[in-house]
Formats: structure tokens, C-alpha cells, sequence
């Protein structure tokens, strides 16, 4: 059966490396389910495949959008699954990776039809958050839609500000959109969860960080200095660099705020995974990089 392998796990454990060496293995291309990749400039802070590892295997929607863009969960999951449609006519398999959680949601189990904002509604509830944070915002949703509020995440700038958005756009709750049915896919798919030892994980984050800043990080973030206020750049990286730059703190200590933030993300990114039951679990700080991949292969022949 025609099949989509989807890697995931934190950032900073290695999906890149081993997802272009499945990929060819399975002589197969990627798609990026990485919600910050799809973005053109932003290379270095959000570790996108190289030229390089792009040579060697094709990548899809990497590089894709502007930073101005709009592109939500929703358009992804039918971008993605136009793509593997494509891809599937010619190949078995076809191989997903990521961290973004409700990007691989939106990919493996469907996402409801949640209407587009519009742009000038995006900007102006933007606006509020940047003037009178998000207190005003999670008034506003309590009003309008207390079910949901009862039950996001408050301190979650974005899920509260996307709900208001929907509020505001449709004059309907935004918990209403939201029937969580699973949709059927037309091919298999087998979840592979990369994790490592914690101890293990925060020290790669690190020194992914340390490599960044070597790699030019901070030109790459002061180039877009006047876009700062762009939801694509409202992202770990990137956020305490503008801080700096906006005299706020040292850069040594915006540095290490990167390197906590993306550590608590990636805490973050594994309690959401770990719900889900069908995910089968690798960790590289107890096998080989080419174990691994061996067990990835076993496990794909055993879901066909």
C-alpha cells in the first residue's frame, strides 16, 4: 500500500539528517512540517535543509512563502496532501518531517474548515496584542466564545488570538468550527517519534544555537528588524534577537534566552506527541544513526 512516513519528535534531534537518508533509501522526496521552514530568508534560525541536502533529495514547501504571508494549518493540509497525491502516482512512499504539532495534526488526521481571515481583521487584532498584550484578547474571546475559552491554553498568544480572529470574522463562536472528526487518507500512514535523553537534547539545542549565531543568526534577524511585528517572525531566534537590537538586553543574554526558550518548546513538542498512540518511538541516545533507520524500514514493511 502506498504510504506516508512522517518523522517527528523535538527540535534539535536530528529529523533533517535521518529524513534524507530515509528519504533516500525510499528514493522519495520530503515535505517539510515545519510551520517556520515555509518561509523564504529565514534559512539560519529556522535550520532549514541546506543547498546541499537539498541536492540530494527534492524538499517541498521549504522557502515557499514570504514573511508577510498568510499560511495557515489549513492550507497546508491540502497543500500537502496535493503534493503527495502527485508524488504517490510514481512512488510507494513518501516521507513527512517536522516539529510543528498541529501541522502534522492538520496533515495526518485533517483539520476542520476554519475560515480565512482577513487580512486587515489579522493586523488590526495584531495591533491590539502588540499595544495591551493579550489580556484585552482573552477578554474579548471570553465573551464570545467561553466553551473554548474554558479550555485553550491562555498564556498561548496564537491559538487565543487565531479564536478571536474566527469570532470576529464569522460572528460565530470559534469552538463551533471545531468538530475534531478524523478524516480518512487514501494511503498509510506510519508516525516514527525521534526523541534523545534530556540531557542529551538540551546540549544539542545548545550548541545548534551557538552554531547559529557562527552562521549569522543575528544578520539574518536584523535584515528583518522592521518586519518584526510579523507573525512569521514572532518565533523563538528571532524574537530575542530583535530584543536586543532593540536595546533591551546584551547579546549574551538574548543568546541564552534563545537557548531556553527553544528547550522549553521542545518540552512543549514532546507532551503534546506523547498523546499520541500512534506514534512508534525511537531514541538516538540508545541506537545508531543507520539502526535507527533500520528500524524505520522494519516498521514501514510491518504497517504494509
Amino acid at each position: 500500500m502506498k504510504s506516508l512516513i512522517v518523522l517527528l519528535g523535538p527540535t534539535g534531534v536530528g529529523k533533517t539528517a535521518l529524513s534524507i537518508n530515509l528519504a533516500e533509501y525510499y528514493k522519495a522526496s520530503i515535505i517539510s512540517a515545519d510551520s517556520r521552514q515555509f518561509f523564504k530568508g529565514l534559512e539560519i534560525g529556522t535550520a532549514a535543509p541546506t543547498a546541499e541536502e537539498r541536492s540530494r533529495v527534492r524538499h517541498h514547501l521549504v522557502g515557499m512563502l514570504d514573511v508577510t504571508d498568510y499560511y495557515s494549518a489549513s492550507e497546508f493540509e491540502q497543500d500537502a496532501l496535493t503534493i503527495i497525491d502527485g508524488e504517490l502516482k510514481s512512488q510507494d512512499i513518501i516521507i513527512a518531517s517536522g516539529g510543528s504539532m498541529m501541522y502534522i495534526d492538520a496533515l495526518c488526521k485533517g483539520i476542520d474548515d476554519v475560515p480565512t481571515i482577513d487580512e486587515k481583521l489579522r493586523q488590526e487584532v495584531y495591533n491590539l496584542y502588540e499595544r495591551e498584550g493579550l489580556e484585552p484578547i482573552r477578554s474579548q474571546l471570553r465573551m464570545l466564545d467561553p466553551d473554548f475559552y474554558n479550555e485553550v491554553d491562555l498564556k498561548n498568544y496564537k491559538r487565543v488570538i487565531h479564536a478571536l480572529e474566527v469570532c470576529l470574522m464569522t460572528g460565530k463562536p470559534y469552538s463551533s468550527f471545531r468538530t475534531n472528526t478524523k478524516k480518512q487518507r487514501p494511503f498509510n500512514i506510519i508516525k516514527i517519534g525521534l526523541m534523545r535523553n534530556r540531557e542529551e537534547l538540551y546540549e544539542r539545542i545548545n550548541q545548534r544555537v551557538d552554531n547559529m549565531m557562527v552562521e549569522g543568526l543575528l544578520d539574518e534577524a536584523r535584515k528583518y528588524y522592521s518586519q518584526r511585528h510579523l507573525n512569521s517572525l514572532n518565533t523563538v531566534g528571532y524574537k530575542e534577537l530583535f530584543k536586543y537590537l532593540d536595546g533591551e538586553c546584551t547579546l549574551e543574554f538574548a543568546i541564552e534566552k534563545i537557548k531556553q526558550n527553544t528547550r522549553i518548546y521542545s518540552r512543549k513538542q514532546m507532551t503534546w506527541f506523547k498523546r499520541d498512540r500512534e506514534i512508534h518511538w525511537i531514541n538516538l541516545s540508545d541506537i545508531s544513526h543507520s539502526d535507527a533507520l533500520s528500524r524505520i524500514v522494519e516498521l514501514t514493511k510491518m504497517h504494509n
